[in-house]
């Protein structure tokens, strides 16, 4: 199965291609949501459709630090769209061998494979979109 591999700092990770719509450059500013969870990044404004930017790096719980926003994938959900802020994205891969990771399993967590002889921690779409739902609902 192909998968679009990207990075946050120097791990990388991968989300299955039909999952992804696109990747995009980020404007130079997000705009804010007023009470938003920390993860949100705020929303930006593509080809008229608005954003929801999440910050991987904290909707995953990694150690902390801003990622510099290199690039934006956006998630094809349907009605919803929802984007993930990542350093880079290396490019699209076959990744033929999900195994899952002992101590690292979230719902959004699929598993990690080995690409190129690197581990490539490969993610789960609907998972990662519960997790921003439920961003929003132990926020209030």
């Amino acid at each position: 199965m192909r998968h679009v591999i990207f990075r946050v700092e120097k791990e990388r990770y991968g989300l299955p291609l039909s999952a992804v719509r696109e990747v995009v450059v980020p404007p130079e500013r997000f705009t804010r949501v007023p009470r938003a969870p920390l993860a949100i990044t705020g929303v930006m404004n593509l080809r008229g459709r608005v954003v929801t930017v999440v910050e991987l790096r904290q909707l995953l719980s990694l150690p902390e630090g801003p990622t510099p926003p290199g690039r934006v994938v956006l998630l094809d959900r349907g009605r919803r769209d929802l984007g993930l802020l990542v350093t880079d994205v290396d490019g699209i891969e076959a990744v033929e061998r999900v195994s899952t990771a002992p101590g690292k399993m979230t719902p959004a967590i699929r598993g990690v494979a080995r690409l190129g002889g690197l581990g490539v921690t490969v993610l789960d779409p609907e998972g990662l979109d519960a997790a921003v739902v439920a961003l929003f609902t132990h926020s209030k």
